[in-house]
């Protein structure tokens, strides 16, 4: 997900949480609040009632124990008492009163009864525990409910319809106190001593108008605590949405330039592309980047740098039109949204714009880049054709053209710049199944001694014959893969196709030559990079001396120490390293100084020039010299002339790689000319230079319309890095 989409995301749940969020919270804490205030005045009430249930359970407790000592003063104290006697089935058994019990079994959760709550006669000690009391409402006041478990609690809608109609059951007297009681009947069981016998006594249950009015001052207290909470979070709800355009300002606010940031160029740049009366106008998305602005905060001061750029920000927005949109997008970059009636006035309020800022202070003459991609907005503008984070970057590909130079300019983006991104992710979609499927082929440069003529050697160089994309020369594809990190892969491939292209020549017996395999910088931060190498080729089984690791010059700007480390165990396990481009850099003889390399290789740029010159000799002439004092082989690359050839030869170099002597080949015409053994080539005189023979380089090696063309001397020459793996 893009940045500007998790920013609109983030806006919305800002917009949400401000306001709406607040008041759907308080909402839903009201009705929770309400919600609690009726569970406790019901949990109030049902533990009233439950106290009173655990008093008559007490009094039938007694009854039993009465009943089952049977003399006659207990006959005396029961006969005006309403029991029943009901037996392990819950039959009645024996009875004073009519049986006006009603549903099945309840449950009252009230007491604990343990062993430890007897006393020694088998009294029940109600003070010792609490547990459950099993009863069974009357059909004059049935207030329980019972659930699917056989478990009741009471009713409080039962027991409200009980009160109103209990006077006319007959269940409402005057207390001693003279106070009004309402009472209902409960019929409570008791276990006897005989365990196939139970005692189930006919209770009352009294409500007197001091239990009403405690459980009301309960109930308005709670209710009290409520509504006060619901007061605090209703004015939390109003805090909320006052503060919701404070938190709008900050999330919009470039801390840097106290302006709009990328959220505000995003957000309300689509807003303003979705209205009617902007409809007229066309638009574009401009890059402006601030030229060399780190370069001013070394020489002066981050905070002078943010000035600047705070000056910057205010002079773009003043020159803005109504409907126009500025913000900082990061370090100095600024994202532009702006208006047009025809492209020739755009062009000039650009140039305005650029005359303003480089004037914006009056001791610098500062630089600023514009990279400019048009709008193409559909008639009927829905928020699913717009996407400005596309467009920016549009604009930043085309600013990108601009970053070899420190004056100010203007770049558009186009279709070159579309091609060549489609290029790239063509690339890229494709890189990792042509490996698998070894769609990238391995071609040989044979490197000949130019005093004898002889094969000396050759460099392994890569080409991809993609179906989808055609024959691909490296140059369309290497620094792709060298910036995205693939270059490790296709490392690692050369080296090991090199491997058993050698082994296999080797096996049958012809007089093989080493190849050299290069190998990128990156692999380099790898310790045991030297180990990996020689495992793999261990692995193939060819022998060390046949591969020659190179290495180009940028590669010892890195980790000096690590390098020299891994150049000394490759060189330890019998494989040659070699230097590619020398020359090319700026700090090629201090590197030779240190390093202990077995090849040198010349640049191709030495020998594009004119080498009649007496300071072009001098510098190539000096050059062997120094290598064969470091005694080390030297290899010119790119030599395309006779002259050169012989010049070369003059000068002692060892090796000759170009396209006097060879192009590059397929393994198997490269096995025709290791057959060749000793053999001497084409004849010099009779051969065809590069420029004297197309088919050498443009025919054989051309590309397809997707990438540019590959093979020429200069294409060859420029690429070695190209090729090669590392293990």
């Amino acid at each position: 997900m893009t940045t500007g989409k998790i920013g609109k995301k983030i806006y919305k749940k800002i917009k949400k949480n401000s306001a709406a969020v607040a008041i759907v919270f308080f909402v839903l804490s009201s009705i929770l609040a309400i919600a609690i205030w009726c569970a406790l005045v019901s949990a109030f009430f049902y533990y009233i009632m439950e106290s009173k249930v655990s008093g008559e359970y007490k009094l039938m407790s007694y009854r039993a124990r009465l009943y089952e000592n049977a003399d006659e003063t207990a006959k005396r104290e029961l006969k005006d008492e309403a029991y029943l006697i009901l037996d392990a089935k819950g039959e009645v058994v024996e009875s004073n009163t009519e049986d006006t019990r009603i549903g099945k079994q309840i449950i009252v959760n009230v007491l604990t009864i343990s062993d430890s709550s007897y006393d020694r006669n088998g009294n029940l000690n109600l003070e010792t525990g609490v547990s459950q009391i099993y009863a069974y409402s009357d059909e004059k006041a049935d207030i329980f409910s019972v659930d699917t478990d056989g478990d009741v609690n009471f009713s409080l809608g039962a027991f409200g319809n009980w009160v109103n109609n209990a006077e006319s059951l007959g269940m409402v007297y005057e207390a001693s106190d003279g106070k009004k009681t309402i009472s209902f009947p409960l019929w409570i069981l008791v276990k006897l001593k005989d365990p196939n016998l139970t005692y189930c006594g006919k209770a009352t249950v009294d409500v007197n108008l001091s239990d009403a009015l405690f459980l009301f001052v309960f109930a308005v207290a709670i209710l009290f605590v409520v509504v006060v909470l619901l007061v605090v979070m209703f004015v939390n709800a109003i805090g909320s949405i006052i503060t919701q355009a404070r938190m709008n300002n900050i999330f919009f606010m470039d801390m840097t330039t106290k302006g709009h940031n990328w959220m505000w160029f995003i957000i309300r740049g689509e807003q303003q592309l979705l209205r009617r009366k902007y409809r007229k106008y066309g638009y574009a998305v401009l890059d402006v980047v601030f030229v060399k602005y780190r370069n001013y905060c070394v020489c002066h001061t981050v905070e002078q740098g943010e000035t600047m750029l705070r000056k910057v920000n205010d002079t773009i927005s003043d020159l803005l039109l109504k409907g126009e949109v500025c913000s900082h997008y990061a370090s100095a970059n600024f994202a532009v949204l702006i208006q047009y009636k025809s492209k020739e006035e755009l062009k000039r309020r650009l140039d305005e714009m650029i005359a303003k800022l480089e004037d914006i202070d009056s001791t610098h003459k500062f630089g600023f880049h514009i990279g400019v991609d048009y709008l193409e907005l559909p008639e009927k503008r829905r928020r699913k054709f717009i996407d400005l984070e596309k467009e920016y970057n549009n604009a930043c590909a085309a600013r990108a053209t601009l970053d070899e130079s420190d004056d100010s300019g203007i770049a558009f983006f186009g279709t070159e710049l579309v091609e060549e991104q489609k290029w790239l992710d063509m690339v890229q979609e494709n890189q990792q199944r042509a490996l698998d499927n070894e769609e990238f082929l391995v071609y040989y440069q044979p490197k000949y001694d130019p005093k004898t003529n002889q094969l000396k050697g050759a460099e392994a160089l890569i080409r991809w014959d993609s179906p989808t994309l055609g024959f691909c020369a490296p140059g369309t594809f290497i620094p792709i893969f060298e910036k995205n990190g693939f270059i490790v892969k296709i490392d690692r491939y050369m080296l090991i196709h090199v491997a058993k292209d050698q082994k296999r020549w080797y096996d049958e017996g012809l007089p093989c030559v080493p190849v050299s395999v290069n190998v990128s910088r990156a692999h380099f931060i790898e310790s045991d990079l030297a180990e990996k190498i020689r495992d793999l080729v261990d692995e193939i089984g060819t022998p060390h001396d046949l591969i020659e690791i190179e290495l180009t010059e940028s590669a010892f700007f890195d980790d000096k120490k690590a390098l020299i480390s891994t150049i000394t165990r490759l060189r330890n396990y019998g494989f040659l390293v070699s230097m590619d481009d020398f020359g090319s850099g700026y700090s090629s003889l201090n590197s030779l100084k240190d390093m202990p390399l077995d090849v040198l290789k010349l640049d191709a740029e030495f020998f594009h020039g004119d080498l009649e010159s007496e300071r072009g000799e001098i510098v190539i002439s000096e050059a062997i010299k120094l290598a064969k004092n470091l005694k080390m082989q030297t290899v010119a690359e790119g030599v395309e002339s006779k002259e050169q050839v012989d010049f070369l030869a003059r000068q002692g170099c060892d090796m000759i790689q170009g396209f006097v002597y060879a192009k590059p080949m397929p393994g198997d015409e490269y096995a025709e000319k290791i057959r060749g053994g000793s053999e001497t080539p084409v004849s010099i005189n009779e051969s065809e230079s590069a420029s004297d023979n197309p088919e050498a380089g443009t025919a054989e090696e051309a590309v397809t319309s997707e990438g540019p063309a590959a093979g020429t001397p200069g294409a060859e020459a420029g690429n070695n890095t190209e090729s090669n793996a590392e293990a």
